[in-house]
């Protein structure tokens, strides 16, 4: 298959993703908004950082009014999946693709985009099929972002709150399934909810400011879990990794 075979590929294989990123989007936008962000700004941010829980989560770190480097720590800290991913299909490109291609690849290294890259049967992946991919789901998680900026200053404030659910409904369909096949990951989550309502209740912890406080629940929570839980090759093997 030629090049652009792959890429109208990609773009095929891509609107399913671009139309769930453009609902959850929206919801984006609703909550930059609420932190006053302009649609601009909001449409800015995510075609240049296409990051889902990156982005919600520095949205949060804006409404806090927290500094620079509580921002920079914790988007290191939730980004860095994409490191793994990275590596993952950097080991299934050709050598002969370029510095400046693989450049490019590793733009569209999102969550699903990485998915269906690495799914496909294929000894070596062709670059221009997930940028076929990312060119359709790029402008959907855009569009959806500053549509919902726009909404924002539009609709009622009870129906902005409402559509504001969707990011819990995001949130929850992530973690709920895996949680329900393994009671390690329950637990973690369980744990990571009963920390957060304490850092939110409790007289001295309440004036952590929530930006740090999700740093430190992920780090302490999620090492806690690798150190008493570590999972074996044949564990890894089983949770597709």
């Amino acid at each position: 298959m030629t090049k652009a075979g792959w890429f109208r590929r990609g773009m095929k294989d891509g609107i399913p993703i671009a139309l769930g990123y453009f609902a959850v989007s929206v919801s984006l936008g609703i909550a930059m908004q609420n932190a006053g962000i302009t649609a601009f700004q909001g449409g800015l941010m995510s075609f240049t950082n296409m990051t889902s829980a990156g982005q919600f989560a520095g949205t949060t770190v804006i409404a806090a009014g927290s500094g620079y480097l509580v921002m920079a720590i914790m988007e290191l800290i939730i980004n860095a999946r994409y490191l793994l991913m990275s590596c993952a299909l950097s080991q299934r490109l050709d050598q002969s693709v370029s510095l400046p291609c693989r450049l490019l690849f590793g733009l569209t290294v999102t969550d699903e985009i990485f998915g269906i890259s690495i799914a496909r049967g294929e000894t070596y992946l062709e670059p221009m099929y997930s940028l076929g991919a990312f060119a359709v789901a790029c402008p959907g998680w855009t569009l959806g972002t500053v549509v919902g900026a726009v909404m924002g200053d539009v609709l009622p404030d009870r129906v902005v709150s409402a559509l504001g659910v969707a990011l819990f409904g995001m949130l929850i369909a992530v973690f709920i399934p895996p949680a329900k096949k393994d009671k390690v990951v329950a637990g973690t989550v369980a744990a990571g909810m009963i920390l957060s309502f304490l850092f939110a209740q409790l007289p001295v912890l309440s004036r952590i400011s929530q930006g740090v406080t999700i740093i430190l629940l992920t780090v302490v929570i999620a090492g806690a879990a690798a150190v008493l839980f570590p999972i074996g090759e044949e564990e890894a093997t089983d949770h597709g990794t």
